[in-house]
Order: structure tokens, then C-alpha cells, then sequence
């Protein structure tokens, strides 16, 4: 509950000087890579369709209207316009988020590259985290030798009952799994990311190749061993989860159908479900390029280059004192 005869900010003056700086630097390092910097809108009357993010809903004269969960639809929108290479820094919202390393408002970095696939993605946000946290040890793994190492398991060919015997067997829980992707989640958060950094050393840790029930919005194609794989990817560091991005879906019929399914899951689920960004279809009808896009938790890297443990030590008002 807020308290509002507390005034001051919750960050310490010297960690939001920071953030001022890091804000300048991460400028910096698009501008000298002709990455174009662009402004999307922050309220829109389309909502996120993804089914485990909920839009925070505003009235906008007299209709509802949405406070965007990420940029991703309006800079995918400007690279099918032909605007090339670009970069969105700046206030994303998500409803029902707090705690230590979530607040309703808060800031994301979110680029695309045209031309670029996942792999050449991650090189790139492997060389920003490095530059920003002075970590120079990146490595990369793919989900399957994830799971093959610390569960015994191909999370992509295991069974349903396979994979609940392994949540059963390296986790204690109250409750049972109610499908393969929640059993891979728990086993994914609560088992193998603690483990990541292994000798306990600072390092960035890039995992790519998702099972193909997990793709959002990146595409599926079938990998070396003939099993379709997500070409996504997430960054963490010190076990913290700092970036996720796609070698981005390009098919209009199939993004259409992705949505619908998110609407299905919402209603099924109980959740509210909302008007989703059929503008986005028509973009990819249109012709969206060859692409790879990336989203990035400004305040959890901020966190990380201060040494902070929670999210309020790096945000001047988080939501209790906003």
C-alpha cells in the first residue's frame, strides 16, 4: 500500500545518476552502429495478446485503451515501413507486476536488425552486456544441452510423464505440473538458472532454441537433429533473466493464427482477453524483412551494474510511491 506522506525517492541519488549515465551510454552505442532510435506509442487500442502478460487498461475519450506491454508492435510495424535498423529505450507497463525485480512501470531496450538471424543477434547483445557490466566471459548453450546436463533430459523429445517425474524427482512442490511446457518452466526457473554460473563466476549466459510450443513471436524450423526448435533466445547473468529475443516471425496467416490461439488459452484460463494488433498482420502481409529483435530489462541491468538487489534501489517512484 502506498504511503503518501513519504515524498522521497526509494533509489539512492547516486544510483539514479547512473541510470542517467547508462540511458546516455546505451545511446551512444546504437548511434555509433546506425541503430536509429524511434518513439512508438505507449497507449494504443490494441493490447498484448501473450498469455502470461496482462495490459494495464486506461479510458481514452470515452473507449478502453491499453498501455503498451513492450514495443515490439510498433517498431516491427516501422521495419515493414522500411525504416531499417532500430532501437526503442524508454516506459513499458505490465499489469499485476511487483516484487524485487518487477514494478507496473518500468523501462525496456527493445532493437531490431534487419537482415540479422538470432545467432548474429546474440553476438550483439553479448558484446553490449559485456561493455555495460565489464563481464567479458559469454557463453552460449542451447536449451537441450541445458536440460541434457542438469535434468538427464531432452526437453524436446521427453514425455509428458518424463518430465513430471523430473520436476518430482529435483523439485518439491505442492501442486503437479498440468502440462510439458509447465513442468520445462519450473524445471527451467527453479532448477537449471540457479545452476547456470556453475563455479559461481560472473559470466553472461545465452540460451537459445526453445521448444517450439514456447515461440511467441519468433519462428520454428527444424534444427540439426530434426526436431522443430523456437529460434529465440534469453541472456541472464548472476541467474537473472535480462533479455529475450527472436529471429522474428515473418508469416502473416501464421502470426493471425498465433494470436487466435493466445485468445483461446486467455479465455480458457479465466484471463481477460483483448483486442489484439491486427495491424501487425497487415505489416507482415505487407512485408516485414528478414529480421531478429531483441527485448532488454533496463532497470535489471541497471540493477546489476550498481549492485543492487532489488528494483526500487535503481527507480526514483516505483509504484508505492508513484
Amino acid at each position: 500500500m502506498s504511503d503518501f506522506s513519504v515524498w522521497q525517492p526509494t533509489a539512492p541519488l547516486e544510483n539514479l545518476r547512473r541510470r542517467a549515465a547508462l540511458l546516455a551510454d546505451i545511446r551512444r552505442f546504437f548511434s555509433e552502429r546506425q541503430v536509429l532510435e524511434m518513439d512508438v506509442p505507449i497507449l494504443s487500442r490494441r493490447a498484448t495478446s501473450d498469455p502470461h502478460i496482462d495490459s494495464i487498461t486506461a479510458n481514452c475519450s470515452g473507449e478502453p485503451a491499453y498501455m503498451a506491454t513492450s514495443p515490439e508492435f510498433g517498431l516491427k510495424r516501422l521495419v515493414a515501413a522500411g525504416i531499417g535498423d532500430c532501437y526503442y529505450l524508454g516506459k513499458a507497463f505490465r499489469n499485476g507486476e511487483a516484487g524485487g525485480r518487477h514494478n507496473p512501470e518500468f523501462s525496456m531496450l527493445e532493437w531490431y536488425r534487419v537482415g540479422w538471424d538470432d545467432h548474429r543477434l546474440m553476438i550483439e547483445v553479448g558484446e553490449l552486456l559485456s561493455w555495460v557490466l565489464r563481464i567479458p566471459q559469454v557463453r552460449s548453450y542451447s536449451y537441450r544441452a541445458l536440460f541434457l546436463q542438469h535434468v538427464g533430459l531432452d526437453p524436446h523429445r521427453a514425455s509428458f510423464a518424463e518430465l513430471k517425474d523430473a520436476v518430482a524427482r529435483v523439485l518439491e512442490l505442492s501442486f503437479e505440473p498440468a502440462g510439458r511446457d509447465e513442468c520445462l518452466d519450473l524445471l527451467m526457473s527453479h532448477h537449471i538458472e540457479p545452476r547456470m554460473d556453475g563455479d559461481g563466476g560472473d559470466r553472461i549466459t545465452l540460451v537459445y532454441d526453445f521448444p517450439a510450443t514456447q515461440a511467441a513471436l519468433a519462428r520454428v524450423e527444424v534444427d540439426e537433429l530434426g526436431v522443430p526448435v523456437a529460434r529465440r533466445f534469453e541472456a541472464y547473468v548472476k541467474g537473472m533473466e535480462l533479455a529475450n529475443g527472436y529471429w522474428e516471425l515473418t508469416d502473416a496467416p501464421e502470426q493471425q493464427r498465433r494470436f487466435e490461439a493466445d485468445h483461446r488459452f486467455r479465455e480458457a484460463q479465466g484471463k481477460p482477453v483483448y483486442p489484439f494488433e491486427e495491424r501487425l498482420v497487415q505489416a507482415l502481409e505487407a512485408g516485414l524483412p528478414n529480421c531478429a529483435g531483441v527485448a532488454l530489462g533496463f532497470d535489471r541491468l541497471l540493477m546489476l551494474a550498481c549492485g543492487a538487489r532489488r528494483i526500487d534501489e535503481v527507480i526514483a517512484f516505483p509504484i508505492d510511491r508513484a
